[in-house]
């Protein structure tokens, strides 16, 4: 692409930022949002701890993709040992989770899409090979690395339909910047079509597989899923329903759903984990605001021994219960522990589904073996949900009445329950080996240098 086009883009950008700077101002104010990584994200100034080692740089947008890395890096430090592993996100989330995760690497928020600022990054880093996960393709970046012969490698590919609707309209900018890249792997067949007809080199784009099946966790007893148990101080006799990954007004769906089952199911205890971090003290005030008790994972002590009740925060008993009989809702409020909270899981229910969302993960929750419930609205993940319900593996339901009934029905038939939680652990269980194929792929991109 010619100097004069990174400079149009330029122009493009600013004027979305300046239409959208009140939007960022308030959430800023308000919510908490967007207060960090600015002088890397508009300047480029980046900064590695080991500058004299070749380098890999893996670019994850937010806490999906970091998430879904874990096992790309785990394997990377084994097979690339002399390679500095450099990781860039997009989001304050999806930083705070990767720190945290990697603490043995250097994290930073990726330059925004202006040429002085993927240029200053570029210049910084001298990456020996760039490694992007899903779609994330900004077109002056991509342009810098390439013109810097520096080996881009698209990893876990998807392109959804609306996606490739809206690419379609610009095909002939999408073509410029894929066969840019030296390799597009994809989850599937149909990803891969998609890139193809946009114009993807044919022999560049590859099926590799869902990444995201390898590091599925499918052991109840791992030492995350029973830390929280203990914290929680959920009985084995308890049968627990998780609402993950929830958005407005999915909490309401859910609470609203074991209040109304409580008197049936008296051992049903109820787990929140709501998409967003704004939105912990806004969930807690609903369940408060409806007459039910409620325990923070994060007001949760730490020390031994420590009692649950201590931490309880009450409410004015809902209409219909005392408050002695009324268990307290748990709400997950800490950042990266939802994967390891979906083994406590009889029932699973994916929120994202019942808004526009398009859903969220479900895999994990399959992964256990949980019974899965799902809204409608799952085009995010549409190949899995079809993979799934055709295997009798999650059932579909479409507003509040119909989880609550859905999920009336598994606590009633628990043998039904267990096999459609089984169904969906098989399903996981044959899909994984992404990550080796993924690794072996990046390997052939990178010069002699970058290996161990």
């Amino acid at each position: 692409m010619p100097f004069v086009f990174g400079w149009l883009l330029n122009g493009i950008y600013v004027l979305i930022l300046t239409a959208v700077a009140p939007v960022l101002v308030y959430r800023r104010l308000a919510q908490g949002k967007y207060r960090h990584g600015w002088k890397e994200k508009l300047t480029g100034q980046l900064r590695r701890q080991h500058p004299d080692r070749p380098c890999l740089w893996f670019h994850a947008v937010s806490v999906g993709e970091v998430v879904q890395l874990q096992r790309i890096i785990e394997d990377a430090r084994q097979r690339f040992p002399s390679a500095e592993l450099f990781i860039t996100v997009t989001t304050d989330t999806g930083f705070e989770v990767a720190k945290s995760k990697y603490p043995n690497h250097t994290v930073s928020y990726f330059p925004l899409d202006f040429t002085w600022a993927v240029s200053a990054a570029l210049n910084a880093i001298r990456p020996d090979a760039i490694v992007l996960v899903e779609l994330e393709l900004w077109p002056n970046f991509v342009f810098a690395a390439h013109r810097r012969h520096i080996p881009l490698v698209l990893i876990n590919g998807r392109i959804g339909e609306k996606s490739f609707r809206g690419y379609s309209r610009i095909k002939w900018l999408m073509q410029q910047i894929l066969v840019c890249f030296d390799v597009l792997a994809v989850q599937n067949e149909t990803y891969a079509d998609r890139l193809r007809r946009l114009g993807a080199p044919t022999e560049r784009v590859i099926v590799t597989g869902n990444i995201k099946f390898d590091r599925v966790e499918t052991d109840r007893s791992n030492p995350k899923t029973a830390e929280l148990r203990r914290g929680f101080q959920l009985a084995d006799t308890e049968q627990v329903l998780v609402a993950g990954s929830t958005q407005d007004p999915e909490e309401s769906y859910a609470l609203a759903a074991w209040a109304a089952l409580r008197a049936e199911f008296p051992n049903l205890r109820l787990i929140l984990v709501p998409r967003h971090k704004e939105r912990f003290n806004e969930v807690a005030a609903l369940v408060l605001d409806r007459g039910y008790p409620l325990i923070r994972r994060s007001r949760l002590s730490s020390e031994p021994g420590s009692n649950v009740n201590d931490q309880t925060q009450t409410a004015e008993p809902a209409e219909g219960m005392s408050a002695g009989r009324i268990p307290p809702v748990l709400l997950l409020d800490t950042l990266g522990d939802l994967a390891a909270c979906w083994g406590l899981a009889e029932i699973a229910f994916v929120g994202g589904t019942l808004t526009n969302r398009g859903g969220q993960n479900m895999i994990e929750p399959a992964g256990y073996g949980a019974a899965l419930v799902l809204g409608p609205n799952t085009w995010n993940f549409k190949d899995i949900t079809e993979a799934l319900v055709s295997r009798n593996a999650a059932r579909v339901v479409h507003d509040a009445n119909g989880l609550r009934e859905t999920i009336r029905e598994l606590l009633g038939r628990p043998v039904e329950a267990n096999q459609l939680g089984q169904a969906a652990q098989s399903f996981v269980q044959s899909q994984q080996g992404a990550v080796q194929r993924t690794l072996d792929l990046i390997d052939k991109t990178l010069s002699r240098t970058t290996r161990g």
